[in-house]
Protein backbone atom coordinates (compact mmCIF):
# COMPACT_ATOMS: atom_id res chain seq x y z
CA UNK A 1 0.00 0.00 0.00
CA UNK A 2 2.63 2.48 0.50
CA UNK A 3 4.67 1.79 -2.59
CA UNK A 4 1.39 1.99 -4.26
CA UNK A 5 0.81 5.70 -2.87
CA UNK A 6 4.27 6.92 -3.52
CA UNK A 7 3.88 5.73 -7.41
CA UNK A 8 0.11 7.74 -7.13
CA UNK A 9 1.91 10.65 -5.65
CA UNK A 10 4.62 10.75 -7.99
CA UNK A 11 2.51 10.68 -10.93
CA UNK A 12 0.21 13.39 -9.06
CA UNK A 13 3.94 15.15 -9.28
CA UNK A 14 4.82 15.13 -13.02
CA UNK A 15 1.40 15.79 -14.04
CA UNK A 16 1.49 18.85 -12.07
CA UNK A 17 5.34 19.58 -13.70
CA UNK A 18 3.32 18.78 -17.17
CA UNK A 19 0.61 21.33 -16.36
CA UNK A 20 2.61 24.10 -15.24
CA UNK A 21 4.94 23.88 -18.46
CA UNK A 22 2.12 23.80 -20.34
CA UNK A 23 1.04 26.74 -19.08
CA UNK A 24 3.92 28.16 -19.07
CA UNK A 25 4.64 28.24 -22.96
CA UNK A 26 1.17 29.00 -23.36
CA UNK A 27 1.79 32.60 -21.51
CA UNK A 28 5.01 32.69 -24.15
CA UNK A 29 3.07 32.81 -26.71
CA UNK A 30 -0.09 35.13 -25.29
CA UNK A 31 3.00 37.09 -24.87
CA UNK A 32 4.57 37.03 -27.82
CA UNK A 33 1.22 37.81 -29.35
CA UNK A 34 1.19 41.20 -27.81
CA UNK A 35 4.70 41.83 -28.50
CA UNK A 36 3.51 41.16 -32.57
CA UNK A 37 0.64 43.56 -31.95
CA UNK A 38 2.36 46.55 -30.19
CA UNK A 39 4.52 46.35 -33.71
CA UNK A 40 1.96 46.67 -35.99
CA UNK A 41 -0.07 49.26 -33.76
CA UNK A 42 3.48 51.45 -33.83
CA UNK A 43 4.05 51.00 -37.24
CA UNK A 44 0.75 51.67 -38.78
CA UNK A 45 1.19 55.31 -36.81
CA UNK A 46 4.19 55.96 -38.79
CA UNK A 47 6.57 55.73 -35.74
CA UNK A 48 10.51 55.47 -37.50
CA UNK A 49 11.75 54.06 -34.28
CA UNK A 50 9.77 51.88 -31.94
CA UNK A 51 10.53 52.97 -27.95
CA UNK A 52 12.08 49.69 -26.42
CA UNK A 53 9.49 48.49 -23.74
CA UNK A 54 10.12 46.50 -20.62
CA UNK A 55 10.65 43.04 -21.99
CA UNK A 56 7.69 40.51 -21.43
CA UNK A 57 9.80 38.02 -20.30
CA UNK A 58 13.53 38.30 -19.55
CA UNK A 59 15.13 35.10 -21.52
CA UNK A 60 17.39 34.84 -24.77
CA UNK A 61 14.11 32.33 -26.01
CA UNK A 62 12.21 35.78 -26.53
CA UNK A 63 15.02 37.17 -29.05
CA UNK A 64 14.65 34.30 -31.13
CA UNK A 65 10.61 34.67 -30.96
CA UNK A 66 9.67 37.64 -30.97
CA UNK A 67 12.01 39.63 -33.71
CA UNK A 68 10.34 39.55 -36.83
CA UNK A 69 11.52 41.98 -39.70
CA UNK A 70 8.39 42.81 -41.81
CA UNK A 71 10.50 45.91 -43.76
CA UNK A 72 10.73 43.73 -46.89
CA UNK A 73 6.80 42.90 -47.10
CA UNK A 74 6.01 46.35 -46.28
CA UNK A 75 8.66 48.41 -48.78
CA UNK A 76 6.25 46.35 -51.53
CA UNK A 77 2.84 47.94 -50.45
CA UNK A 78 1.65 49.94 -53.60
CA UNK A 79 -0.35 52.18 -51.15
CA UNK A 80 3.07 53.71 -50.05
CA UNK A 81 5.22 54.71 -52.94
CA UNK A 82 6.13 58.18 -53.22
CA UNK A 83 5.53 58.90 -49.69
CA UNK A 84 2.27 58.25 -48.62
CA UNK A 85 1.53 56.82 -45.28
CA UNK A 86 -1.17 54.88 -43.86
CA UNK A 87 -3.36 56.86 -41.04
CA UNK A 88 -6.43 54.43 -40.80
CA UNK A 89 -7.29 50.87 -42.12
CA UNK A 90 -10.60 49.18 -41.50
CA UNK A 91 -13.13 46.98 -42.60
CA UNK A 92 -16.43 49.33 -43.16
CA UNK A 93 -19.85 47.68 -44.70
CA UNK A 94 -20.70 49.29 -47.50
CA UNK A 95 -24.07 48.78 -50.05
CA UNK A 96 -22.87 48.44 -53.06
CA UNK A 97 -24.86 49.34 -56.24
CA UNK A 98 -24.28 48.85 -59.69
CA UNK A 99 -25.29 51.52 -62.94
CA UNK A 100 -24.28 50.72 -66.55
CA UNK A 101 -23.83 54.67 -67.20
CA UNK A 102 -24.94 57.29 -65.02
CA UNK A 103 -28.21 57.81 -66.43
CA UNK A 104 -29.37 54.48 -66.05
CA UNK A 105 -31.29 52.59 -63.34
CA UNK A 106 -29.23 51.55 -60.09
CA UNK A 107 -29.23 47.88 -59.73
CA UNK A 108 -30.31 46.40 -55.91
CA UNK A 109 -27.63 46.74 -53.39
CA UNK A 110 -25.62 44.30 -51.70
CA UNK A 111 -24.12 44.76 -47.83
CA UNK A 112 -20.28 44.00 -48.10
CA UNK A 113 -17.05 44.47 -46.22
CA UNK A 114 -14.80 47.15 -48.05
CA UNK A 115 -11.35 47.51 -46.75
CA UNK A 116 -10.78 51.21 -46.17
CA UNK A 117 -7.41 52.46 -46.35
CA UNK A 118 -7.09 56.18 -45.88
CA UNK A 119 -3.37 57.64 -46.66
CA UNK A 120 -1.91 61.25 -46.20
CA UNK A 121 0.83 63.12 -47.84
CA UNK A 122 2.73 65.55 -45.50
CA UNK A 123 2.79 66.56 -41.76
CA UNK A 124 -0.17 65.57 -39.77
CA UNK A 125 -0.97 68.97 -39.41
CA UNK A 126 -1.11 70.49 -42.73
CA UNK A 127 -1.65 67.64 -45.12
CA UNK A 128 -0.64 68.12 -48.97
CA UNK A 129 -2.84 65.29 -50.07
CA UNK A 130 -5.07 62.45 -49.06
CA UNK A 131 -5.70 59.32 -50.77
CA UNK A 132 -8.18 57.04 -49.81
CA UNK A 133 -8.12 53.35 -51.09
CA UNK A 134 -11.56 50.88 -51.37
CA UNK A 135 -10.05 47.12 -51.96
CA UNK A 136 -12.37 43.62 -51.07
CA UNK A 137 -11.45 40.11 -49.33
CA UNK A 138 -14.26 39.05 -51.73
CA UNK A 139 -13.08 40.55 -54.67
CA UNK A 140 -9.06 40.61 -55.28
CA UNK A 141 -9.82 43.01 -58.55
CA UNK A 142 -12.27 45.21 -56.60
CA UNK A 143 -9.68 48.67 -56.47
CA UNK A 144 -10.54 52.26 -56.23
CA UNK A 145 -9.05 55.16 -55.22
CA UNK A 146 -10.18 58.85 -54.23
CA UNK A 147 -7.14 61.55 -54.39
CA UNK A 148 -8.12 65.00 -53.33
CA UNK A 149 -5.39 67.94 -52.41
CA UNK A 150 -6.70 71.47 -51.34
CA UNK A 151 -7.50 72.70 -54.10
CA UNK A 152 -9.68 70.03 -54.98
CA UNK A 153 -11.27 69.80 -51.30
CA UNK A 154 -12.07 73.47 -52.08
CA UNK A 155 -14.73 72.30 -55.04
CA UNK A 156 -15.73 69.86 -52.91
CA UNK A 157 -16.18 72.40 -50.07
CA UNK A 158 -18.26 74.70 -52.11
CA UNK A 159 -20.32 72.29 -53.68
CA UNK A 160 -21.51 70.25 -51.02
CA UNK A 161 -21.47 73.24 -48.36
CA UNK A 162 -18.85 71.61 -45.99
CA UNK A 163 -17.98 73.37 -43.35
CA UNK A 164 -14.53 72.20 -42.74
CA UNK A 165 -11.52 73.25 -43.79
CA UNK A 166 -9.08 70.75 -45.71
CA UNK A 167 -6.83 69.89 -42.67
CA UNK A 168 -9.43 68.05 -40.57
CA UNK A 169 -10.93 66.49 -43.46
CA UNK A 170 -9.46 62.88 -42.94
CA UNK A 171 -10.58 63.42 -38.88
CA UNK A 172 -14.37 63.78 -40.94
CA UNK A 173 -13.61 60.82 -42.87
CA UNK A 174 -12.43 58.92 -40.10
CA UNK A 175 -15.28 60.02 -37.36
CA UNK A 176 -18.25 59.14 -40.56
CA UNK A 177 -16.54 55.15 -41.27
CA UNK A 178 -16.26 54.71 -37.59
CA UNK A 179 -19.88 55.64 -37.25
CA UNK A 180 -20.91 53.05 -40.23
CA UNK A 181 -19.10 50.63 -38.12
CA UNK A 182 -20.52 51.50 -34.84
CA UNK A 183 -24.09 52.09 -36.08
CA UNK A 184 -25.10 50.85 -39.30
CA UNK A 185 -29.04 51.26 -38.59
CA UNK A 186 -28.36 54.88 -38.41
CA UNK A 187 -25.17 55.50 -41.05
CA UNK A 188 -24.79 54.14 -44.30
CA UNK A 189 -22.10 54.27 -46.77
CA UNK A 190 -23.39 53.32 -49.82
CA UNK A 191 -21.27 53.37 -53.42
CA UNK A 192 -22.77 53.59 -56.81
CA UNK A 193 -20.03 52.37 -59.39
CA UNK A 194 -20.47 52.76 -62.99
CA UNK A 195 -19.79 50.10 -65.57
CA UNK A 196 -18.97 52.60 -68.12
CA UNK A 197 -16.18 54.49 -67.68
CA UNK A 198 -15.07 53.11 -64.25
CA UNK A 199 -16.20 56.30 -62.01
CA UNK A 200 -17.68 55.73 -58.31
CA UNK A 201 -19.55 57.89 -56.11
CA UNK A 202 -19.50 57.03 -51.87
CA UNK A 203 -22.83 58.60 -50.38
CA UNK A 204 -22.62 58.97 -46.65
CA UNK A 205 -26.58 58.96 -45.18
CA UNK A 206 -27.77 59.41 -41.74
CA UNK A 207 -31.27 57.89 -41.40
CA UNK A 208 -33.03 60.77 -39.12
CA UNK A 209 -36.01 58.56 -39.24
CA UNK A 210 -38.34 60.63 -40.92
CA UNK A 211 -35.76 61.38 -43.72
CA UNK A 212 -32.33 60.56 -45.41
CA UNK A 213 -29.72 63.23 -45.07
CA UNK A 214 -26.48 62.96 -47.34
CA UNK A 215 -23.94 64.36 -45.19
CA UNK A 216 -20.97 64.02 -47.68
CA UNK A 217 -20.27 62.73 -51.05
CA UNK A 218 -16.30 61.41 -52.17
CA UNK A 219 -16.05 60.77 -55.97
CA UNK A 220 -13.71 57.58 -56.89
CA UNK A 221 -12.22 56.32 -59.82
CA UNK A 222 -11.46 52.33 -60.85
CA UNK A 223 -7.40 51.58 -60.52
CA UNK A 224 -5.96 50.51 -63.70
CA UNK A 225 -5.38 46.77 -64.14
CA UNK A 226 -1.47 47.45 -63.71
CA UNK A 227 -1.87 48.97 -60.10
CA UNK A 228 -4.63 46.28 -59.07
CA UNK A 229 -2.37 43.36 -60.40
CA UNK A 230 0.42 45.36 -57.53
CA UNK A 231 -1.78 44.94 -54.98
CA UNK A 232 -2.81 41.93 -55.50
CA UNK A 233 0.37 40.31 -55.77
CA UNK A 234 1.39 42.25 -52.42
CA UNK A 235 -1.95 41.11 -50.30
CA UNK A 236 -0.11 36.90 -51.62
CA UNK A 237 3.21 38.31 -50.60
CA UNK A 238 2.11 39.30 -47.27
CA UNK A 239 -0.15 36.43 -46.23
CA UNK A 240 2.72 34.18 -47.40
CA UNK A 241 5.48 35.84 -45.36
CA UNK A 242 2.98 35.99 -41.97
CA UNK A 243 2.67 32.43 -42.55
CA UNK A 244 6.07 31.77 -42.71
CA UNK A 245 6.89 33.73 -39.67
CA UNK A 246 3.95 32.00 -37.69
CA UNK A 247 5.24 28.44 -38.85
CA UNK A 248 8.89 29.43 -37.76
CA UNK A 249 7.31 30.66 -34.47
CA UNK A 250 5.45 27.06 -34.06
CA UNK A 251 8.67 25.26 -35.16
CA UNK A 252 10.84 27.10 -31.89
CA UNK A 253 8.06 26.75 -29.26
CA UNK A 254 8.01 22.96 -30.35
CA UNK A 255 11.38 22.52 -30.28
CA UNK A 256 11.48 24.31 -26.92
CA UNK A 257 8.98 21.65 -25.47
CA UNK A 258 10.97 18.81 -26.80
CA UNK A 259 13.66 19.70 -24.91
CA UNK A 260 12.00 20.87 -21.98
CA UNK A 261 9.26 17.89 -22.11
CA UNK A 262 8.98 15.36 -24.71
CA UNK A 263 5.83 13.58 -23.85
CA UNK A 264 4.27 16.65 -23.12
CA UNK A 265 4.71 17.71 -27.24
CA UNK A 266 2.92 14.43 -28.02
CA UNK A 267 0.54 15.08 -25.93
CA UNK A 268 0.11 18.81 -28.20
CA UNK A 269 -0.03 17.01 -31.14
CA UNK A 270 -2.55 14.36 -30.30
CA UNK A 271 -5.81 15.21 -32.74
CA UNK A 272 -8.79 16.90 -30.26
CA UNK A 273 -10.94 14.17 -30.56
CA UNK A 274 -8.73 11.17 -29.34
CA UNK A 275 -8.41 12.86 -26.32
CA UNK A 276 -12.38 13.63 -26.14
CA UNK A 277 -14.18 10.66 -24.09
CA UNK A 278 -16.85 9.13 -26.28
CA UNK A 279 -19.23 6.84 -26.12
CA UNK A 280 -18.15 3.39 -24.95
CA UNK A 281 -19.28 0.40 -26.36
CA UNK A 282 -21.88 -1.50 -25.13
CA UNK A 283 -23.04 1.27 -22.95
CA UNK A 284 -26.95 2.01 -22.25
CA UNK A 285 -28.00 4.99 -24.82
Amino acid sequence: GAVAARRRRGRERARARGRGEHERLWGVLAALDRRVERVWRERERGSAALAEPAPLWPTTSELSLSHFDFSAIEAMDPSLQGGWRVIYDRECPFELRYQETNASPQEVGALEAIKVKILAMGSDNVPEALKVELSSENDLFFHYVHLVDEVRYRVMQEQQKLMVEFDDFSKVLIRMLNSCIKEPNTHLAIMVMQEDDGMARLDFIKNMEYKFVELLTCEFQRSEEELVRQHIAYRYNSLKSRMALMQARLADVNAMVKAKNPSLLLQLKKPASSSGAGPRRGSAH
